[in-house]
């Protein structure tokens, strides 16, 4: 399938959009905006489909923040691209630069920030067009292909922060989930020199989780006491991808004294452990946010570096292309990551 991209005539970028609805249908849209000194239209080509965009579907609002496309004109002030370059954007849209957060390179806690689902309703991956400010953008690497970049503008930088701020290739990192987050989980940790753990409730993803990388495996579907898996080195740092948020606690067994939890879910769920095991084990619980610029920034260049690529499903980017992908996401489906594109 091809398509008539989105136009730039003089200051006006335009193009097709596809929003959610109160009824859960995609419903396809026009976006039309004029392009600021220091913001970029960009043709979007490709976009990964996220866990987090099932709960805007019955929102009026542009989904999708998985995107990369080609830069098709740029403002009068604009210094960090030109047209022809490739790009990418991810699940935050800006913040206000001045704040402690944004001061420390902490950009996501900014409490000003533009998130998904938060602001900018009128544009978002799902579509061929974007206007989007320069610093929030992302140059692509030759040698990732476009298919593969746009997950990991949101579930690649969302694994590789926790990763690079909590572990070290000494550690011993148990990956929680074998999905979208976590088959790319594997492959970071592993090229960072991990020792790398998998628990799954699948036993069909074994195979796959020892090609990515990891040295052993346990299917934990229907285990309720874990010091019975046999594991006799304790894990150091448990990165939890599942789908939904789990009792962490029950890991505790395997866990080495002073582990660090990391849950990647992003979900509105109580998280409760119990006070006294996380106390005397030592255990610490550190929810993962979102990457800052500069973290993003280094994940794409490892991430070509040591050829770390998504399992992707491909898909039309159309309604109905749309929809197909979502309702294999929602049925979990997707072995691992979906990617719509215009280009099918």
């Amino acid at each position: 399938m091809s398509v008539s991209l989105s136009e730039f005539n003089g200051h006006i970028a335009q193009g097709t959009t596809f929003r959610g609805s109160s009824n859960g249908r995609i419903v396809k849209s026009f976006f039309q905006r004029s392009l600021g000194p220091d913001e970029v239209a960009v043709q979007v080509t490709h976009s990964g489909v996220c866990g987090t965009d099932l709960h805007y579907m019955l929102q009026d609002m542009v989904l999708g923040h998985e995107a990369v496309g080609i830069v098709s004109a740029v403002g009068s002030a604009c210094t960090l691209f030109k047209p022809g370059d490739r790009v990418g954007w991810g699940y935050e849209h800006y913040s206000c630069g001045f704040c402690t957060p944004c001061l420390t390179n902490e950009e996501c806690h900014c409490l000003n920030a533009g998130f998904y689902g938060a602001s900018d309703f009128d544009q978002g991956s799902f579509s061929n067009i974007g206007v989007w400010k320069q610093k929030w953008l992302f140059h692509i690497p030759e040698g990732i292909k476009s298919e593969d970049a746009a997950p990991l503008m949101c579930g690649g930088a969302s694994c590789f922060s926790p990763l690079i701020e909590h572990c070290r290739p000494i550690d011993r990192v148990g990956i929680v989930g074998m999905g979208g987050l976590g088959h790319l989980a594997i492959q970071f940790a592993a090229k960072m020199g991990c020792e790398v753990v998998v628990f799954s409730g699948s036993e069909s993803k074994r195979t796959d989780a020892l090609a990515l990388g990891a040295s052993a495996f346990f299917n934990i579907q229907g285990v309720s006491d874990f010091s019975t898996l046999g594991i006799t080195k304790p894990i150091d740092r448990l990165i939890v991808a599942a789908a939904s948020l789990m009792d962490v606690s029950q890991f505790y067994p395997v866990l080495a004294r002073k582990a660090i939890i990391i849950p990647l879910t992003a979900t509105k769920e109580t998280l409760a452990v119990p006070y006294y095991d996380t106390l005397f084990t030592g255990v610490k619980i550190i929810p993962s946010m979102l990457a800052t610029r500069f973290t993003q920034t280094k994940m794409l260049e490892f991430a070509d570096r040591h050829h770390i690529r998504p399992i992707i499903e491909k898909f039309p980017m159309t309604e109905a292309g749309i929809g197909a992908a979502i309702e294999k996401l929602k049925n979990g489906q997707i072995r691992y990551r979906a990617v719509l594109s215009w280009d099918f």
